[in-house]
């Protein structure tokens, strides 16, 4: 029963033609708000655009449809793109592959193991500080493009990136800085005075009309040529399984976050409908939906938390929305392909930004500081390390300190003498 999809549970209750038209609004939602999301989230990590949206089809489909949350939605999502980014810098499309595929096997076997207890049980103050590092990572991938620098290719250390920046800005244009400008203005007052618009596709279609204008702004078609009017297949690069053990730790790395944002996305959807996930459930479908993934040479993925709670909000009632999101994902690329190649990447970049604010725990991070303790330090330290050395080194680090912290405070602790 613990790994019995939702899905099923569902069928068994009955599904009938008012179920599937809720279903099939907020599928369509969710899949207007993933569209230049999926592209975006590609791009910044080092591969085409089309990859982004061939994962939100194929792990967003087996995601739903084998999970153990009635209303999760999944894809790639920005918590991967430092690590990817690694991976493919260093090791190129086989190594990612490679990857993802471990990762899968390492989420199917913890799911079958039942320890989504414990991966919840992950400290708050690593969580938040690896967020937070997360969050600079991104801002920090998105300068080139949304300023429109030309330098490639990007170096891959916090440091090195910025040096490189600094050194690159007098490239900055106007046409990058007005589209990057008028998509965050655009996202931002929607959220303000429409939050049940698009938000995301909105910002996208207003800057590619504006780019038509503006000569010398780089476009998706520019960079990476049209993206093919095609569904994934089966078909990946040679996949390096001689360097599967110097690839083990991003591969743990991959399992670790897929699993925390799975779980954390299926809490905060229990809490949008009074439902309850089944966490093994959840951890078996992330795992074969990133082995789906790595089959047809996609990116990492995983549940995600503001898809899944605007899939909620637009009425979804069961797992059959985020299976229809994938459709319409897939309906999406094969009628709209040869005009998404005019989409700034300015404006993409806007969309990432947006992204590391919503997902950079500022909230919990600014409370942290402002009472400091032993929490954080483990924070601060989380931080640092995801943002200038390594995600596994961040998060071994983050959990060794707080154990440690754990100990020394259970060890100052009078004993009680019967």
């Amino acid at each position: 029963m613990l790994l019995e999809p939702k899905l099923l549970t569902v069928l068994r209750e009955g599904y009938g033609a008012d179920l599937l038209r809720h279903d099939a609004i907020a599928g369509l939602t969710v899949a207007v708000v993933a569209l230049p999301l999926a592209m975006a989230l590609a791009i910044a990590s080092g591969v085409a655009p089309a990859v982004g949206l061939w994962t939100a089809i194929v792990a967003g489909f087996l995601i739903s449809a084998l999970g153990g949350s009635r209303v999760q939605v999944g894809g790639p999502t920005a918590a991967f793109i430092p690590v990817v980014a690694a991976v493919v810098q260093a090791h190129g499309m086989g190594g990612l592959v490679l990857c993802t595929l471990l990762a899968g096997l390492l989420l199917v076997a913890a799911g079958i193991a039942r320890v989504g207890v414990f991966v919840r049980r992950i400290p708050q103050a690593v969580i938040v500080g690896f967020s937070a590092g997360i969050a600079v990572s991104i801002v920090s991938s998105q300068v080139r493009d949304a300023l429109g620098l030309q330098m490639d290719p990007v170096p891959a250390s916090f440091i090195a990136r910025w040096q490189a920046y600094a050194a690159h800005a007098g490239e900055a244009t106007f046409a990058a800085i007005a589209l990057t400008s008028l998509a965050l203005a655009i996202i931002i007052a929607m959220r303000r005075w429409r939050p049940r618009w698009p938000g995301f596709l909105v910002a996208a279609l207003a800057c590619t009309a504006l780019a038509i204008a503006l000569p010398g702004a780089d476009t998706l078609g520019s960079r990476f040529g049209e993206l093919p009017r095609t569904l994934p297949a089966i078909a990946f690069p040679h996949i390096p399984f001689e360097r599967t053990l110097e690839l083990l730790p991003a591969s743990l790395t991959i399992a670790f976050l897929a699993g925390i944002e799975s779980l954390l996305s299926a809490v905060v959807a229990d809490k949008l409908t009074g439902n309850r996930h089944r966490a093994s459930a959840e951890l078996v479908a992330q795992g074969v939906a990133n082995i789906g993934s790595a089959l047809i040479g996609g990116l990492p993925a995983t549940g995600a938390i503001a898809r899944t709670a605007t899939n909620v909000r637009a009425g979804a009632r069961t797992p059959v929305a985020g299976m229809l999101h994938a459709l319409f994902l897939a309906l999406f690329l094969l009628l709209f392909a040869p005009w998404m190649g005019h989409v700034p990447l300015a404006a993409l970049s806007a969309i990432l930004l947006v992204v590391a604010w919503n997902i950079s725990e500022h909230a919990h991070f600014r409370q942290l500081l402002r009472a400091p303790s032993a929490d954080t330090l483990v924070m601060l330290a989380t931080f640092v390390l995801t943002v200038v050395a390594d995600l596994t080194i961040a998060i071994l680090v983050g959990v060794g300190l707080s154990l440690a912290i754990s100990a020394l405070r259970h060890a100052r602790r009078p004993e009680v003498l019967p």
